[in-house]
């Protein structure tokens, strides 16, 4: 801070006193010796700014220069901060952690992996890889059909082979594995109306009953390889799901029945089914999964709806018959039914 600066004027004395010069001396020697004073004071205060910004630009000037160094220096710099955070000679530590604590870590996931390994392995002891533990939840069964739609919906022009074509291709792709010389190659013909049991050990190979694709007749492709689209007259085969150790009830084979789902039941006229019965005959059942029943082909019914009414959408539904079998399940359109749209164009 500055001082208050004494005043230059020299005192006023009485008239009757004489001004003396050694006191005029006096104050021109403090006048001064403020004057230093302030001067060194304000020298001290423009000087503190003036280093803090040479120190300012001291260091952008290194750091300049650091940027300025090669590349391969920071590369190796970073290298070595790597390796000494891998493995630190001085303390003695790998990856920041001392051998004491790396060891307890291996200890006690090494324990964990055990538990783990431990459990499964158990549970895998009491679970059967040929026969379900459980299966209630994939009773009844479900159905699927064949060929492919979008939407379960068979929209085709009989004029326009392009609009159906596809559908005969994905029926013969389908059909390959029921060909009549490889089920006579590689299975077996059962007497038709009775149950298949093969009796052993659960995990020894069972055999499989023929289902040729000549049971098929006009749904075969054999005789009209167009399987009646070109005329207006669709098969659509359906089968159903494989379940392990399943049998219709009572001995009675279940059946297939198609109908309108909604409208005009006049809008099918007429529908011929392959096999004649109808039904999916008790010689391929049970079923022992697909370890040991490697042969296995799934049986089929064909539905040739010989006589629908053209130019409009018709839904039907195809359902399954039998004792214990379930098919009004509102959520579910696939429990023991089918449902899909048949519109013929012509």
């Amino acid at each position: 801070m500055r001082r208050q600066l004494r005043s230059r004027r020299a005192p006023s004395f009485p008239y009757s006193y004489r001004y003396r010069l050694d006191d005029q001396d006096e104050l021109n020697q403090n006048y001064l010796a403020d004057e230093e004073e302030e001067a060194e004071e304000e020298a001290r205060v423009m000087v503190v700014p003036k280093s803090e910004e040479e120190e300012e630009e001291k260091e952008k000037k290194e750091e300049e220069e650091g940027q300025g160094q090669p590349t391969g220096n920071a590369w190796w710099q970073k290298l070595q901060i790597m390796s000494e955070y891998l493995w630190d000679p001085e303390r003695r530590v790998f990856l920041a952690r001392t051998g004491l604590i790396l060891l307890t870590y291996f200890l006690f996931y090494a324990s964990l992996a055990a538990v783990i390994t431990l459990c499964m392995y158990t549970l895998f002891l009491t679970i059967s890889p040929y026969i379900p533990t459980f299966t209630e939840r994939v009773n009844p069964p479900g159905v699927m059909i064949r060929p492919f739609a979008h939407s379960l919906n068979f929209n085709f022009n009989v004029s326009e082979p392009d609009t159906w074509q596809h559908y005969v291709i994905s029926l013969n792709g389908f059909l390959q594995g029921y060909n009549d010389s490889l089920q006579e190659e590689m299975n077996v013909d059962c007497p038709p109306g009775q149950y298949f049991i093969q009796d052993g050990d659960e995990d020894e190979d069972k055999k499989a009953c023929q289902f040729k694709r000549s049971f098929l007749k006009n749904c075969s492709g054999l005789e009209d390889p167009t399987f009646g689209y070109s005329t207006g007259q669709p098969c659509i085969l359906l089968k159903m799901n494989r379940i392990v150790g399943f049998r219709p009830e009572l001995g009675d084979p279940v059946k297939v029945s198609c109908k309108v789902q909604r409208g005009d039941e006049n809008d099918i006229r007429s529908i011929r089914y392959y096999p004649e019965s109808a039904s999916f005959d008790l010689r391929y059942y049970p079923y022992y999964g697909k370890l040991t029943h490697v042969n296995y082909t799934s049986p089929l019914v064909a539905m040739h709806f010989t006589d629908v009414v053209k130019n409009q959408a018709v839904p039907v539904q195809c359902q399954l018959k039998g004792k214990g079998i379930i098919n009004d399940v509102i959520n579910d359109r696939f429990v023991g039914r089918v449902i899909f749209t048949l519109n013929i164009e012509t």
